[in-house]
């Protein structure tokens, strides 16, 4: 089987036709934004453009200025306000148990000690405090579950034998659930309803 060798004319004209191809397409890629940036961009743009670049230079050094001082930015806590109500709840706790000690001893303590941690409870105390919690702001069981500082499963369980029961409410059309004293859980822990109905 013979094969036919093309003349070396045929072959240097295409060698050369697929060179100026490649020339004619990398050149076109290089004039190409030239041509467009030159088109689109008018004065006002420019003016935009130095506008904000100065806007983040300026930005840039005062970053910059703050990271030398050793100022950080605080993160925002998303939690903020559960952990107030927590800590007015827990030093309304204090106080009480300060005031029956006192009444108790009749001795003044000269400086009181302010507990920070929360004390262990056992299952009827978890379950009063949850109702407590509960009283005045329906809460997600995460937010039970922080405020306990249990398991995830522990406070899933208490929240279920408490919504069975017929303790709490149960509102299933957010996710996650909210829950929310109920009557039978009001009189459990001691509060009365402050609009009485009239038979």
């Amino acid at each position: 089987m013979l094969i036919e060798i093309p003349d070396l004319d045929v072959i240097l004209s295409v060698i050369i036709a697929f060179l100026v191809g490649l020339g004619g397409l990398f050149a076109y890629f290089k004039l190409r934004p030239m041509i467009k940036t030159n088109e689109t961009t008018d004065a006002s743009q420019a003016e935009r453009l130095e506008y904000y670049e100065r806007q983040l230079i300026d930005m840039k050094i005062r970053l910059d200025s703050l990271e030398i001082q050793g100022v950080e930015e605080k993160p925002v806590d998303q939690n903020l306000e559960l952990k107030q109500f927590l800590e007015k709840l827990a030093k309304n706790e204090i106080k009480e148990k300060l005031i029956e000690q006192v009444v108790k001893s009749e001795i003044v303590p000269e400086k009181p000690q302010i507990i920070t941690r929360m004390p262990n409870l056992d299952h009827n105390n978890a379950i009063d405090y949850v109702l407590q919690l509960i009283t005045n702001k329906a809460m997600t069981s995460r937010d039970i579950q922080i405020t306990l500082k249990r398991s995830r499963e522990h406070t899933s369980r208490l929240m279920k034998k408490l919504f069975e029961d017929g303790y709490v409410q149960r509102n299933t059309e957010s996710k996650p659930y909210s829950y929310s004293i109920s009557k039978k859980g009001k009189e459990k822990i001691g509060v009365l309803e402050s609009n009485p109905t009239v038979v």
